[in-house]
């Protein structure tokens, strides 16, 4: 199983074309990258597209969707994200044999979207692993990937305030015990990231476009 792993800087290869000799069974995206671009390479490649929103990403807090139409506030309306694109952000998602557990955004550094304070994260990744663990004593089956726009805190994440990571991310790692955690939001400016570890998980800088084995 493999999937095409996308994050803030859009690949212009891949948009040229290059795409179509990826053979992989999934796309994700870590965030701040245009919906466009997530729907043409799930389009190209007839994949489904998870993501989760980054800090430069439209606000998609509120909507659902029911009998085929997008709603909000209980009005039906156009959805801003990617066609056909699954959202996770502070869900659970099953897809192409892999459960994937999603926390979008950043730190909060001003008044815009996708932005949440450490204590609002940490809340946020409590609720998500309660979730995680009642549906895995239900199935049996754990968290593959743990998909996020930020890093954890002091695994390649930077001092500036808008680039500090989350602290909650590693009791969420600990709780959950994926595979892989996947995020963005750090630019390594052309240098290769290093790989970091918590316990068993991988945790992997994506910013660009990454192919993981999963």
């Amino acid at each position: 199983m493999r999937a095409l792993v996308v994050a803030d800087e859009v690949d212009e290869l891949l948009w040229a074309g290059a795409v179509h000799t990826r053979e992989v069974d999934l796309v994700l995206g870590a965030g701040d990258l245009p919906f466009d671009y997530l729907a043409f390479l799930a389009d190209a490649l007839d994949k489904p597209c998870v993501f989760v929103p980054g800090n430069h990403d439209p606000d998609l807090t509120g909507f659902t969707r029911h009998r085929g139409l997008f709603l909000h506030d209980g009005f039906p309306t156009a959805w801003p994200g990617p066609p056909g694109g699954i959202n996770a952000d502070g869900r659970l998602i099953d897809v192409a044999g892999v459960r994937i557990a999603g926390l979008g955004g950043s730190v909060r550094y001003n008044d815009g979207p996708n932005q949440w304070t450490q204590s609002q994260q940490a809340r946020r990744a409590r609720k998500l692993v309660r979730t995680a663990e009642h549906r895995r004593r239900k199935d049996g089956l754990g968290v593959d990937i743990l998909l996020t726009h930020a890093p954890p805190r002091g695994l390649g994440d930077r001092e500036d305030a808008p680039h500090h990571g989350f602290d909650c991310l590693h009791w969420t790692v600990e709780r959950l015990q994926p595979k892989w955690l996947l995020h963005g939001h750090i630019h390594p400016y052309g240098r290769r990231p290093p790989e970091y570890r918590l316990g068993k998980t991988r945790v992997r800088n994506v910013v660009g476009a990454h192919e993981v084995v999963l």
